[in-house]
């Protein structure tokens, strides 16, 4: 029996997202005259990006924690090398994104290098052992074997004393010597000569000690260092071979930290970037000689160089790319998720994209896809230039709300002032025409004092109807709006918005509201108390308190959980209430920061903090007990949470995570970081989706492909009449065991020891997929006190096995019988009713 795969936090994008330099495919030329690609690192993954259309290519998953470094293996320039905090090195063959090897070296790995001198061994920065934060330069030598999982333990120290960046060391003219920088110390090490040189910049008289080191960088054929200063100064060191008689010299530019720098392929020019987003070209080491590429929208974070000189790329601190031509001309662009100074927004789901949405560049809404870990748009909601000034108060984005249906957006946009708030509530419309959001209302100060929440009343297919906004403030009200038809003859749309309804209990705050599923009660939650509304004539229905502790968080619940409401405190304590009975039915104590509803199901999810790491906690509201709990998986603080609906059921095969089934959970931290859960087993994600995707989309349509086409069609359906245990083949057939075998080239295969396990656990049935008869037969053998115990059980079990969907609850599939039912089946079977033919 196959071992069930626990849930993995995987990081998927967002605050490090670019974590190493990129690397060029050595074939990368200039765009249009050949085929060319750049690999970055991603969170956990290693990604693979078209230089012509900018699409991801490759997601390469393998590790368990953040990818480091990613390196060309420089004997083999269609292979690749990738270091990870899970202490390992990977060789991938990147074209079909498969992993050849993997070297277990047992420490963290913060940074890789390798060179084109050492055959069988990298270069790797691990933390030193008994010493915080203290980090050594080592070398690895990759053992050579059969297998696929190899031991890497022949670690020599080349350097000590180093930092963990990657920028701080770079390797000299044919790696003759490697160069280190650390605080305002400056480290030569000769492999040859085995010696070490020291440099300070202390001596050097400065107002603040803004002398220190932040990257370095070595000419490709001359003994030259050139190294950037939190300063914004430029150091080019020569004759550092003799100890006391180095020279250097120096150009400035940058008012600020130099962030990165790189040499050309021949030489002749240097690169070099820092916040003020402009990348400046230095050429033959003059400070006279100097071009500059400027407004590349954010601070850049690093610059690679492709092999060929054609081209350069500089990763940034929003998470953009940007590729650049060798005369120093913008080329493209590939944007992911923007790391804004403050997400007030939440994390909301475009209906209609599946499209993350949330707080993006100053005054923009971002809509980024989850799927190609980029952004698919940018809409400007503010419609103001940004003025890039500390202290000023400017206006910014603080709310968003999407209709059922995705067809009008709200938003909120505030200017922070202490005495008198501006504030402005727009509606927008999405026109199907131009593919994009329109303005259609604006109103001026909608409250008297800041918006806490909002959100629309969620009617489906009659959303046009009866659609309505409803907004929450600290002016104590909360207000709904609706749609009019405007009677304005030179107006540009047919309807507009306005307030409709205004709310309030005894002069408390509004702060969280929320519909219920078929939108009949509305939910307002004032400080300590919680509030339920008629949403047809706006009657106070009940009222439900649990003091100490304002209300952080409400939802419905949803479903056969629909008579639920859920609420936590700021107090710590997590509230269910009965709206049938007007009752607490249970309560927990736990410090809830996130309370997300699954939009396609009954389980709410709860994220936790406590002693600085984060907990969570999945359930039912009619189930006091959670249905699965992950302490401890986050140690960062999760800011915000969004279920996004699969664009197809999970085929799960553990009860304990069937809550994950329609809808996959994705979290943000406060560090802008976006992680999610996985089920994949590192097998699993050997072949990715896209891979398979694209083997099978590129078949060409000829006569015999649509012949073909038809006779899989037929069989399909053929198959269906076959019973389950043919299903059963099949499903083994799908594996990713399977189509790692089919879809692979012969050439790049692990070894058959390596791929042997996986195929026949892939043939082996759960138990839990007995079929009726074999049922049948253990309810024969069991007691009737037994059967009787174990009834109510297996079908509690049948239920959280199979999530039936709509079409199974209308009665067009067939179900599944509890033992009892079966047991009564087989009774009426024995019966005699031949006397009935004398009738």
């Amino acid at each position: 029996m196959v071992a069930p795969v626990a849930l993995r936090v995987v990081r998927c994008g967002g605050g490090s997202l670019h974590g190493a330099r990129a690397v060029f495919s050595a074939d990368s030329k200039q765009v249009g005259l050949g085929p060319g690609y750049l690999l970055c690192a991603s969170g956990d993954f290693v990604k693979m990006y078209s230089l012509a259309t900018e699409e991801t290519l490759r997601l390469m998953g393998g590790h368990a924690d953040l990818v480091t470094g990613i390196q060309l293996n420089p004997h083999n320039h269609m292979q690749l090398y990738s270091s990870s905090l899970d202490g390992t090195i990977k060789l991938w063959d990147f074209m079909d994104g498969i992993p050849i090897k993997t070297f277990t070296v047992g420490s963290k790995l913060l940074a890789l290098y390798t060179l084109a001198s050492s055959e069988d061994s990298v270069f790797v920065v691990i933390p030193k052992s008994g010493e915080r934060d203290t980090f050594q330069l080592v070398s690895v030598k990759l053992p050579k074997g059969a297998g696929q999982d190899l031991e890497a333990n022949e670690l020599s120290v080349v350097l000590d004393g180093v930092d963990a960046s990657p920028k701080h060391i770079a390797f000299g003219r044919e790696a003759e010597y490697v160069a280190s920088v650390k605080d305002i110390n400056l480290q030569v090490y000769f492999f040859k000569q085995k010696q070490l040189h020291r440099f300070s910049v202390s001596a050097v008289k400065t107002k603040s000690g803004n002398n220190r080191f932040s990257c370095v960088a070595c000419h490709p054929t001359e003994d030259c260092i050139a190294t950037g200063h939190a300063d914004g100064k430029i150091r080019l060191w020569r004759n550092f071979c003799h100890k006391k008689e180095y020279t250097f010299s120096t150009l400035h530019w940058h008012h600020d930290t130099v962030m990165d720098l790189a040499f050309s392929v021949e030489g002749t020019s240097l690169l070099s970037g820092g916040v003020e987003s402009v990348l400046v070209l230095w050429r033959n080491e003059s400070d006279c000689q100097k071009d500059f590429l400027p407004r590349l929208g954010s601070p850049i974070e690093y610059i690679s160089m492709a092999s060929d000189g054609t081209l350069c790329c500089t990763l940034h601190t929003d998470n953009r790319i940007t590729i650049i031509n060798s005369n120093l001309r913008f080329s493209r662009s590939i944007q992911g998720l923007i790391k804004s100074a403050d997400i007030k927004t939440g994390l909301v789901v475009d209906p209609r994209t599946k499209a993350l949405v949330l707080n993006g560049e100053p005054g923009h809404l971002q809509f980024y896809s989850l799927q190609s870990d980029q952004q698919l748009f940018s809409l400007d909601i503010v419609q103001r230039q940004y003025i890039h000034q500390a202290g000023l108060n400017q206006i910014d984005l603080v709310k968003v709300a999407f209709s059922p249906q995705g067809k009008w957006l709200a938003t909120v946009e505030e200017r922070e002032e202490v005495t008198d708030p501006e504030l402005q509530l727009k509606l927008w419309f999405y026109d199907e025409e131009t593919q994009s959001f329109k303005l259609n209302t604006r109103i001026n100060m909608p409250h008297e004092d800041h918006i806490t929440d909002m959100c629309f009343r969620d009617m489906d297919e009659l959303e046009d109807d009866s659609l309505i906004l409803v907004t929450a403030g600290r002016d104590c009200v909360f207000k709904v709006w609706v749609m009019v038809e405007d009677t304005d003859p030179e107006a540009q749309q047919s309807v507009s918005w306005s307030c409709d309804f205004v709310g309030s209990y005894h002069n408390y705050q509004a702060t969280n509201c929320c519909f219920s599923e078929d939108g009949s009660l509305l939910a307002v939650s004032f400080e300590e108390t919680v509030t339920v509304w008629d949403s047809v004539t706006w009657d106070l229905k009940c009222t439900f308190c649990h003091p100490p502790g304002k209300i952080r968080n409400i939802c419905f619940g949803r479903l056969t959980c629909s008579k639920y409401l859920i609420g936590a405190t700021d107090a710590g304590f997590l509230c269910c209430w009965n709206l049938l009975s007007c009752a607490l039915d249970w309560s927990a104590h736990l410090n809830i920061l996130v309370l997300q509803p699954d939009p396609l199901s009954e389980h709410i999810a709860a994220v936790s903090w406590l002693s600085k790491e984060s907990s969570l906690f999945v359930f039912k509201p009619n189930e006091p007990r959670p249905i699965y709990i992950q302490r401890n998986f986050c140690r960062e603080k999760i800011q915000l949470a969004a279920f996004v609906p699969r664009d197809e059921p999970e085929t799960i095969g553990s009860e304990k995570y069937l809550w994950l089934r329609r809808s996959q959970l994705f979290f943000l931290t406060d560090t802008q970081e976006l992680i999610t859960l996985s089920m994949k087993s590192l097998e699993e994600r050997l072949t990715p989706s896209s891979k398979q995707l694209a083997v099978e989309e590129s078949l060409p349509v000829t006569p015999f492909s649509l012949l073909l086409g038809k006779h899989r069609h037929q069989q399909s359906q053929e198959d269906i009449d076959l019973g389950r245990v043919f299903l059963r083949n099949k499903r083994a057939q799908d594996s990713p065991a399977v189509k790692e075998l089919l879809h692979t080239p012969a050439h790049v295969l692990p070894s058959a020891s390596f791929l042997c396990p996986i195929f026949i656990n892939s043939l082996l049935i759960s138990k839990e997929n007995k079929s009726a008869e074999e049922v049948a037969d253990e309810v024969e053998m069991e007691s009737e006190k037994t059967e009787d115990d174990s009834d109510e059980e297996r079908d509690v079990t049948e239920m959280k096995q199979e999530d039936p969907s709509p079409v199974e609850l209308l009665g067009e599939m067939t179900c599944k019988l509890s033992k009892s039912q079966e047991k009564e089946l087989r009774k009426i079977r024995k019966m005699d009713f031949s006397w009935i033919s004398a009738f």
